[in-house]
C-alpha cells in the first residue's frame, strides 16, 4: 500500500463549485494516480463516514460551509497521507460545523493513525491531550503538551497562557 506524505486543506476553500462532489474527489484521486475502483471505494468509504454518501452526486455549491469543509478534508486524506496539515480549517464555519470537524479530524487520528499539523488561532480548538507550539512575531515561544505549556507560562487555562506568551487577549473558556 502506498502513502503519500502530506494531505493539505488550506484556509480558502479549493473545491470547484460547479463540479459534482464525486468529480471533485474523483479528479483529486486521479492526480494522484489512484485508479477510479479503487478511488471510488475510498470516496464512498469517506463519504459514508460524515454520512454524506447520498449528496455524492450534488453539485459542490449546494452544500454548507461546513459541509464544504469536511469534503475538502476527504480530498486531502483520499491519497492516504500520514500527514494532514489543515491551515486554519474551521475559520467562519458556525460553532456545530467547527465541533463536527474537530470531531472527525479526532477520530481519524485516532483510527487511522495519521498525524495532524493543524495552524489555528483559535484557542478553543486546543485538545487536553494535544501537543502545541505557540508562534508569536515568528518565534516559537512554547513548545509541548498543553499542560505543560499552561504550567510553564504560569497560568491557569491555555488560554491565559496564551495571552501571556503572546501579549494578545484570547477569550477564556476555561479549557486546560
Amino acid at each position: 500500500m502506498h502513502y503519500d506524505a502530506l494531505g493539505i486543506v488550506f484556509q480558502a476553500r479549493t473545491l470547484d463549485l460547479d463540479l459534482s462532489i464525486y468529480q471533485n474527489l474523483s479528479y483529486h484521486a486521479s492526480l494522484h494516480g489512484i485508479g477510479k475502483r479503487d478511488a471510488d471505494l475510498r470516496i464512498h468509504e469517506f463519504m459514508q463516514s460524515i454520512d454524506m454518501s447520498d449528496r455524492l452526486h450534488e453539485k459542490t455549491r449546494s452544500l454548507s460551509g461546513g459541509q464544504i469543509r469536511r469534503v475538502e478534508i476527504i480530498r486531502a486524506l483520499i491519497h492516504r497521507p500520514s500527514l494532514l496539515l489543515l491551515d486554519e480549517a474551521t475559520v467562519g464555519l458556525d460553532i456545530k460545523s467547527r465541533a463536527t470537524i474537530l470531531a472527525d479530524i479526532r477520530k481519524l487520528v485516532q483510527e487511522k493513525n495519521i498525524s495532524v499539523l493543524w495552524a489555528t488561532h483559535l484557542i478553543d480548538e486546543v485538545g487536553h491531550a494535544d501537543q502545541i507550539i505557540v508562534l508569536n512575531q515568528g518565534r516559537l515561544v512554547a513548545n509541548g503538551p498543553v499542560g505543560e505549556v499552561v504550567k510553564d507560562a504560569g497560568a491557569q487555562t491555555i488560554n491565559e497562557a496564551f495571552s501571556r506568551l503572546t501579549g494578545v487577549l484570547a477569550l477564556d473558556t476555561g479549557r486546560q
